[in-house]
């Protein structure tokens, strides 16, 4: 079974690990699966890349279709067993692993329902090796992180708009299916060849009936997580994730992360969209860029629906009500 052409050659690899990788850690990473291991009619190949909480490998399906398999197997909670194959709880952690195996399974029968162009698509989940697996499509492509590094000069507007555009729908499936995804960042954005972009990697996902402070290992990236993901001041909630996606726009302009949430909150250096790119975007844009990162949970749009709303209004020169007492500060 030959693998796709974009895994045929070694530069492709930097590509595989970007596009599954979770976190880094400082814990040793657990023994993957060996190559030729089967798992439900799928045949393991290689690991593509390991994070925090998951191991993930390149596969193929009894019909030789690749796909990538992810692994609940958390660093710091678990270990691989002396047969090679089984996964195990560590003693003092048994207890958090198992919730985190059910909040794994629960979060894969509802990626696998949501069938959308611009999320990743669960194709098959079960439970194997004393863990979980989720069986998912390959994309080919590159991650807006990469993307963003090798562009040469500035990412033209129509440009910006139309992939935030297509992103935000894919978010707002997300949320309509009652998650949220809690990691958004340029290294969890896919882009296809065509440049249209596809939300990965959920391991710090959470349903959004599940309202309340961040869990005790909660998973975040500094620069992109909201201020609400490090401490229980503020509630958790779809406003969580539009704060990552102004943060993925203000880092698309200047390839770097905008200063850390929580080191805004007690010196607050991040130099608003709208001065820092005034001669290159419209003004109107650069404010809903500002509007995502604020700080107060509630002065944020509230989800993925209404940011998208302000994308349009901001090219179309209008406003919906609830953005009137924007008007003028976007009046020149």
């Amino acid at each position: 079974m030959s693998p796709p052409p974009d895994y045929l050659h070694g530069a492709v690899k930097r590509r595989e690990s970007a596009q599954y990788i979770n976190t880094t850690m400082t814990t040793p990473a657990p023994s993957p699966l060996p190559a030729g291991t089967l798992l439900e009619g799928y045949r393991i190949d290689r690991q593509i890349s390991c994070g925090g909480f998951s191991i993930v490998y390149l596969a193929h399906a009894a019909d030789g279709l690749p796909v990538a398999i992810k692994e609940y197997l958390p660093q710091t909670l678990a270990r691989r067993a002396a047969d090679g194959l089984r996964v195990e709880a560590i003693e003092t952690g048994a207890a958090e692993f198992s919730r985190g195996l059910a909040c794994f399974f629960e979060e894969a029968r509802a990626l696998s329902l949501l069938h959308h162009p611009h999320v990743v698509h669960v194709l098959n989940f079960f439970r194997a090796n004393d863990t979980a697996y989720m069986v998912m499509e390959l994309e080919r492509g590159r991650t807006l992180r990469e993307h963003v590094r090798l562009h040469r000069g500035r990412i033209a507007e129509p440009t910006f708009r139309t992939l935030y555009d297509a992103l935000l729908d894919g978010l707002e499936a997300v949320h309509q299916h009652g998650l949220l995804h809690l990691d958004i960042k340029p290294a969890n954005i896919w882009l296809r060849c065509d440049l249209a972009p596809v939300l990965l990697d959920f391991g710090a996902a959470r349903f959004a009936v599940d309202l309340g402070p961040p869990a005790p290992r909660a998973m975040y990236t500094p620069g992109y997580a909201a201020p609400e993901q490090y401490h229980g001041q503020y509630t958790l909630g779809p406003w969580s994730d539009i704060y990552a996606i102004g943060a993925c726009m203000y880092a698309t302009l200047t390839k770097r992360a905008p200063q850390d949430a929580e080191a805004r909150l007690t010196d607050d250096q991040l130099i608003p969209a709208r001065q820092r790119f005034a001669d290159r975007y419209s003004p109107r844009l650069l404010v809903v860029i500002d509007e995502c990162l604020r700080l107060d949970p509630k002065r944020r749009p509230p989800g993925a629906l209404a940011l998208k709303e302000m994308l349009a209004h901001a090219t179309s020169g209008g406003w919906p009500g609830w953005l009137r007492g924007l008007r003028n500060r976007l009046q020149p």
